[in-house]
């Protein structure tokens, strides 16, 4: 183990386990957490307290005169001033030194060796290590010996809280990004995701600003010629289940960088929900449980230490962290070209949105800037009513700039590298949820294969009015009927309700957007509708 010097960062412990190995984080995990354990596939099961998830209302961003004009300020990047951040970095520091042993992590961000980033994670839990250690891009024994100095420093004082009576602290918790001093500092929260998606919010203000795209999406890559796809989606698309597919090869889950060169992952592992999870129906995410990943917030049976994927008694939010070599069919270079098909997923509850519809680099933009999908809410009187959600770029809360920064260089992107943009309706077809049916797994995965073999590309197209896009007629496998939603729905009348109801819904998140892009993008999207009150 290479000894590290923690003293610049104001790090006085003796007892630093560096890039311990996962045996050794099992050991230290068992020994001094309290409650974790080893569930009977090999994992280390551990608990991440009160927060089972980001708490993306107490993120910070220190509000510095050199970054200030790049930062899209607001709700997602809240502003903190430089002086406050240094009261919260010390009293991390304060923390840390505080403990008998400190965990430290060197690792990488980003596959690609020309935009790579160094990581250094210092956190006193051995989970959290060995969480990073998954996620993180894993140095060969000889990059470790030449890490240097890390580009980016992560204190993660977890399990100490946040003075919540200085300015700018509106709780215990707070995860604090300062680019000019290049750190993370997180109190109050012991929830690994969050050491994860600050170097992915890192990444997106990093790479715009040397005119690169960096999205928060899967990819993956055809075993037969190696052509390209990336799938983005918000929770509940399907964006999981339609990236692991035996006919390609995984690049990576969640997010990456489009340069170009082509596609690179920007994470050496996955990141995935263990909730009802199976080896029927997530085989290659079971089967990468194992030795070295971890299970967050999981229930075990007290006796045989088998994992109750179905139990939610702590949080619905379980989670599977695993290097992305544990998936058989993964690509471990984290590399691919450019992709052909962009594909954007969605679970429209609504039952109006075709099951695929084929985009203009306007619409596309459009669509990425919305980041659509619904969910559904609750049940009255045996009423289901669904509820639009929108999240710019499929990932709100991890953009730094302006949303339209990304879709204009995913637009660029598209048109020079003359990739195909597809609209895939993951949900509901014949009526609104409670009405309608679900669209069959079976028929969406025909359409991605569509998609990918081309073929898909070349069928006749009719234009939808309501929604302005172009709605395939036919594509193999796939009924055409179900291809024109409004023919699916007994009472054609309560389809053109509807959808206007939703065109209302889009118009109105887009709002928010307008006045940063051009006409061209505006009028790409559903037509304005204006409802009776």
């Amino acid at each position: 183990m290479i000894k590290v010097d923690l003293t610049k960062h104001g790090i006085t412990v003796e007892k630093v386990l560096h890039n311990a190995s996962p045996a050794v984080l099992y050991v230290e995990a068992m020994r001094y957490e309290a409650g974790t354990s080893i569930a009977d596939n090999g994992a280390l099961v551990a608990y991440s307290g009160k927060k089972t998830g980001r708490s993306p209302t107490e993120k910070r961003v220190v509000q510095n005169p050199q970054s200030q004009p790049d930062v899209w300020w607001g709700e997602i990047n809240i502003p903190l001033d430089e002086e406050i951040f240094l009261i919260n970095q010390e009293r991390a520091i304060d923390y840390l030194n505080t403990r008998d042993r400190l965990y430290v992590v060197d690792a990488f961000a980003g596959s690609d060796p020309e935009y790579k980033i160094k990581v250094r994670v210092i956190c006193a839990r051995a989970y959290h290590a060995l969480f990073m250690w998954n996620m993180l891009i894993r140095p060969t024994t000889e990059e470790l010996a030449n890490f240097g100095e890390p580009d980016y420093v992560i204190y993660n004082a977890g399990k100490f809280p946040a003075n919540s009576h200085i300015p700018g602290m509106t709780s215990k918790t707070t995860v604090d990004l300062c680019f000019e001093d290049h750190e993370l500092v997180i109190l109050g929260t012991e929830y690994a995701g969050e050491m994860k998606k600050g170097i992915f919010t890192v990444m997106n203000y990093l790479m715009p600003k040397v005119g690169h795209l960096s999205m928060h999406c899967s990819a993956t890559e055809s075993k037969q010629d190696g052509s390209a796809s990336i799938l983005f989606g918000l929770s509940g698309t399907g964006k999981t289940t339609l990236s692991a597919d035996p006919n390609r090869v995984l690049i990576g889950d969640d997010e990456h960088v489009w340069t170009d060169r082509g596609i690179f992952n920007i994470e050496g592992g996955c990141y995935a929900k263990a909730i009802h999870l199976s080896a029927a129906k997530e085989p290659d995410i079971y089967e990468a449980i194992r030795f070295g990943a971890v299970l967050e917030n999981v229930i075990l049976d007290p006796d045989s230490h088998a994992v109750d994927y179905d139990n939610t008694s702590i949080t619905e939010n379980t989670r599977a962290s695993y290097p992305i070599e544990y998936i058989h069919n993964a690509k471990l270079s984290g590399m691919t070209g450019h992709p052909q098909n962009v594909i954007f997923l969605t679970c429209d509850a609504f039952g109006v949105l075709p099951p695929v519809s084929k985009l203009t680099p306007e619409a596309a933009m459009y669509h990425f800037i919305s980041g659509y999908t619904a969910k559904v809410a609750g049940t009255e009187m045996g009423i289901v009513e669904p509820q639009a959600t929108f999240s710019p770029c499929f990932g709100g809360p991890f953009l730094v700039w302006h949303p339209n920064k990304y879709a204009e260089l995913l637009a660029e992107k598209i048109r020079q590298y003359h990739a195909h943009v597809w609209l895939v309706n993951t949900g509901w077809s014949g009526g609104a949820y409670g009405v309608g049916d679900r669209i069959d797994l079976t028929y969406t995965r025909a359409i991605i294969d569509a998609i990918h073999n081309g073929s898909l590309a070349q069928a006749d197209y009719i234009f939808d009015p309501i929604f302005r896009v172009q709605v395939p007629t036919d594509c193999a496998h796939v009924p055409n009927e179900l291809l024109i939603p409004r023919q699916m729905w007994a009472d054609p009348q309560a389809y053109d309700r509807t959808a206007h109801q939703l065109a209302h819904l889009f118009h109105r998140n887009f709002a928010k957007y307008i006045s940063g892009v051009s006409e061209a993008v505006r009028i790409a999207g559903p037509v304005e509708t204006i409802l009776a009150s």
